[in-house]
């Protein structure tokens, strides 16, 4: 080994051999050392979890009329939680897909997590527009077939589309998630004490034996599966996009807006990941695997993303300036002078100018400071969302009909209620599933450490 490599920095630290990565990773399962952190979390989110199950049990009685949708503004929370739920979902497949398909060594200690965090978004995200119909047993208007009940549902609407991009995109998820599982569903087989355990894992591992034959065709298959992760990562928000972009209304119909959401959802995708990355590496002892360079690498591709974000941002007022459009021009203003400007000012702050920040390589190393940044993200993520929403619907052609949105308090509670149903899933999941695969961190150390 030369002195360069013999300096170079690794993905994993402080681990001396190939069983102390299985058993760091088996231990929130199977010998959990701080279980008051878990046992107090899953409290909080449980709560939290119960909150929007009463929210919901009261919308179901009581109807929409109890968030603050009113006759202009039609959409309001539970769609821009839909929209901003499944953006947080797509880093997932991405960061195992792509960064897979150009082999980055990063990758293993952010995918399973990650793809854990997209099925769990993207259920909420799907639960989203039974909650705007506010009448579950209308469930079946959001999926498309033929049109034989008159106007509604429309074969040629976007919203209806959302049905089969959302199902797909689970569906493909939850298979590519599983298939990385079975190695290491295989290594918990082994290492279990209950005889109950070995057996529940042994079922779902389906005979995994780690052969050579065995480990031929789960490369190959998995490979495959990758490459059909990237355009289906693409394609799903592109027709969500749609759900704004095939309309008439100002600020809304523009072509921009398939690559600005397919940017945007990544863009909170990622942020998303890096505060779960470091709530495991403080809760589950990850930091061999899970390092400063870790954060310093997400920094970098949320920095890009912030830029995008900043041009799309821009575009938009050009466009609205360079058109001549009198509507688009009154609604760029109504942004920036309006009673929801304070919240546009919030989105422009934290989604393009704090994450500037990220240019400092000390800012990047620092995980505190990365990880307040992200949460900002993702807050001037949300404010996009409700803002593209609520801006149109509340200044569009007609000024008899403009109004504004007021939230309710059941708006909120079915936010953060939303939250933490998506905390609670995810601590279980850390409990039951190993949130690393084992197999991939194994392949690693050996390459790094190889003389």
């Amino acid at each position: 080994m030369s002195a360069e490599e013999g300096t170079r920095e690794r993905w994993i630290e402080g681990i001396d051999s190939l069983e102390e990565i299985n058993a760091r990773i088996c231990a929130p399962i199977l010998s959990p050392a701080h279980t008051w952190r878990w046992w107090v979390s899953l409290l909080f989110s449980g709560t939290l979890t119960l909150i929007m199950v009463v929210t919901v049990t009261w919308l179901f009685a009581h109807g929409i009329g109890i968030f603050g949708n009113n006759t202009t503004i039609v959409w309001g929370f539970p769609i821009a939680n839909y929209v901003w739920w499944l953006g947080i979902g797509h880093a997932g497949t991405l960061i195992s897909a792509l960064l897979l398909l150009t082999r980055q060594k990063w990758r293993g200690s952010l995918n399973r997590f990650a793809e854990a965090m997209t099925l769990f978004a993207v259920s909420l995200a799907g639960l989203m527009p039974v909650f705007h119909l506010g009448r579950p047993y209308y469930l079946y208007w959001i999926i498309p077939y033929p049109n034989v009940q008159g106007l509604w549902p429309q074969w040629r609407s976007a919203l209806v589309w959302d049905f089969w991009a959302v199902g797909t995109y689970i569906t493909f998820s939850a298979l590519f998630w599983y298939v990385g599982l079975v190695p290491d569903l295989a290594m918990l087989r082994e290492r279990a004490k209950s005889l109950w355990a070995r057996r529940i894992y042994g079922a779902f591992a389906l005979g995994w034996r780690g052969s050579a034959r065995h480990w031929e065709i789960y490369e190959r298959y998995y490979r495959y599966m990758a490459g059909l992760a990237v355009p289906l990562v693409v394609s799903v928000h592109s027709i969500v996009s749609l759900d704004f972009a095939a309309s008439l209304e100002p600020g809304w119909a523009d072509t921009i807006y398939p690559p600005y959401f397919v940017v945007g959802a990544l863009y909170s995708g990622f942020a998303m990941v890096v505060v779960l990355a470091a709530a495991l590496r403080w809760g589950c002892s990850f930091e061999p695997f899970i390092t400063p360079r870790h954060f310093d690498v997400i920094a970098r591709v949320l920095l890009t993303a912030s830029i995008i974000m900043g041009v799309s941002y821009a575009t938009e007022w050009l466009w609205a300036w360079y058109s001549g459009d009198r509507a688009e021009r009154h609604l760029v203003a109504f942004l920036f002078t309006g009673p929801y400007a304070p919240l546009y000012y919030g989105q422009l702050l934290f989604n393009v100018v704090v994450p500037q920040a990220f240019w400092s390589a000390r800012v990047r190393r620092n995980i505190p400071a990365v990880v307040i940044i992200s949460i900002l993200i993702n807050v001037g993520m949300w404010l996009e969302r409700i803002l593209i929403v609520w801006s149109t619907l509340s200044h569009d052609y007609l000024p008899s009909v403009w109004r504004i949105f007021l939230p309710t308090l059941w708006d909120w509670l079915l936010l953060f209620g939303s939250l933490g149903a998506f905390m609670f899933m995810f601590l279980l999941f850390v409990r039951v599933l190993p949130a690393m695969p084992a197999h991939e961190l194994r392949k690693l150390w050996l390459e790094e450490n190889a003389s």
